[in-house]
């Protein structure tokens, strides 16, 4: 029976609480334990399968004070599986650390001490969502699932028809939480493969010392262990569709293997002299700019434009405008359903919202939002300051557009927005916080030299030093 528990991963250096939690925990599930994001990267690729649920500190090592390596394995994980469901287990529970969680796409935040039986119950209501959004995955996919009325999103369904049926490569590149899978199914089963099979592979997810067997197959003997010849990825794709995801992980020398199949089909397992032909169509994702990485010598230039004969890419949420309300009909009636609760609602100004945020998690973040808004909100009517709660607005806004200080409507529409967003707001700390960030910028542009920067400011040396000193 136990093979058949799902796996739940707990990161953190604390053995106190990771032996608790194995104690408890390890009824209902297969626990594996890493202290450390290194120590996290090794255990993964030593899984037969991607952990279905993890439990997250932030302060982990090397810098246990603050949150960064808890969002780096946070990141980590939704590479690894962009199923997992991960929740995080965290003294620093600071809002700012809270919203960035979640925007990376945390399912929810506990803080410490917590109660064992409760974060139990949170775990296995979990696992039944990620049961139901598995299936809800497929069913999308196989009847173009891809919501949206925008121009972005009608622009990729036509994408989509136009490079369905041919045989080259497609390349589907966007940001963590796009949708790229969904995508990527979409290729399939709009195309004359859809009777055939379709796999996918994560790229991330594999261990480079299998990745060749893994992709293209072993023969009996060919090394140790291998006790019987075996069929990689490529092979039981048939005449089908190949996934490869997160392509920008592989190693260079799988890269060059990978290279080989593409330009002419031929491959062979490990092991054996005899060339196999793939018949596979091959679609790849990435939210990494291959482009840089081809410059920076880690990913191969000519598999990079053997791969991106087609290259589409999916569209952030920010730029999708009133489909950010569709997303949200859409999620409200399907979890509602799920879960056995009333929808909740929005009246104009958590509408104005709503619509106003970025979502720099895509449409992971929002759908979790959706959930966590369920859980806490059934049935109710929600105001803005509702919806502030799960917002994370630490990003700055309009970060590569210059700041136009003439444009006071513009200037105008962020105070609105700021206002609109956040409860409480004080004038002087605004202030305060502006005026610090131009003195900091002055004198990191002039290397601490005071009267350069009290001219770059235009105003005079003492009463830069004397704003200096009321900013601290």
């Amino acid at each position: 029976m136990a093979a058949l528990r799902p796996v739940l991963m707990i990161i953190d250096d604390d053995p106190l609480i990771t032996d608790t939690l194995h104690f408890v925990l390890s009824k209902y599930f297969v626990v594996h334990v890493a202290e450390s994001y290194a120590q996290l990267k090794s255990l993964l690729l030593q899984l037969d399968c991607p952990p279905a649920l993890a439990l997250v500190d932030l302060g982990l090592p090397p810098s246990a004070h603050t949150p960064e390596e808890g969002f780096k394995v946070i990141t980590a994980l939704l590479a690894h599986s962009h199923a997992i469901k991960i929740h995080v287990l965290s003294g620093q529970s600071d809002d700012v650390n809270v919203k960035r969680a979640l925007s990376l796409g945390a399912v929810d935040f506990i803080a410490k001490p917590c109660n064992v039986d409760q974060l139990k119950d949170m775990l296995l209501n979990a696992l039944k969502v990620q049961d139901v959004e598995l299936n809800e995955i497929k069913d999308e996919q196989e009847h173009d699932g891809l919501l949206g009325n925008s121009l972005p999103m009608q622009a990729l369904r036509m994408q989509i028809t136009q490079f369905a049926d041919s045989p080259f490569p497609v390349l589907i590149e966007g940001e963590s939480g796009s949708g790229k899978e969904l995508v990527a199914g979409s290729f399939h089963y709009a195309s004359e493969r859809l009777l055939h099979p379709y796999l996918s592979v994560n790229c991330a997810a594999i261990s480079p010392l299998l990745a060749e067997s893994i992709l293209f197959g072993h023969a009996k003997g060919a090394f140790t262990g291998a006790v019987a010849a075996h069929t990689g990825y490529f092979e039981d794709a048939g005449e089908g569709t190949l996934f490869l995801d997160e392509i920008g992980e592989l190693s260079i020398e799988m890269q060059a293997k990978l290279l080989r199949v593409l330009e002419n089909g031929e491959y062979q397992r490990i092991g054996e002299t005899q060339t196999r032909k793939s018949l596979a169509r091959i679609v790849a994702a990435t939210n990494r700019d291959l482009r840089a990485e081809v410059r920076a010598g880690k990913f191969r230039s000519d598999l990079y434009h053997r791969l991106s004969v087609f290259a589409v890419r999916v569209p952030p949420l920010r730029d999708l405008g009133l489909d950010k309300h569709l997303l949200r009909e859409h999620f409200v009636a399907f979890y509602t359903h799920q879960m056995g609760q009333e929808p909740f609602t929005l009246d104009a100004a958590a509408q104005a919202s709503w619509l106003d945020y970025t979502f720099p998690g895509n449409v992971r973040e929002l759908r979790n939002i959706v959930i966590r808004l369920i859980a806490k909100h059934a049935g109710k009517t929600l105001q803005s300051k509702d919806l502030l709660v799960e917002f994370d607005l630490s990003a700055p806004e309009l970060a590569n557009e210059p700041f136009n200080f003439n444009d006071e409507g513009g200037l105008m529409a962020q105070a609105q927005r700021h206002l609109q967003r956040q409860v409480n707001v004080s004038l002087d700390t605004v202030l305060k916080t502006w005026e610090k960030a131009y003195i900091e910028a002055a004198m990191q542009m002039t290397h601490g030299n005071l009267s350069q920067a009290a001219k770059l400011l235009s105003v005079n040396r003492t009463t830069l030093y004397s704003r200096m000193s009321t900013v601290e």
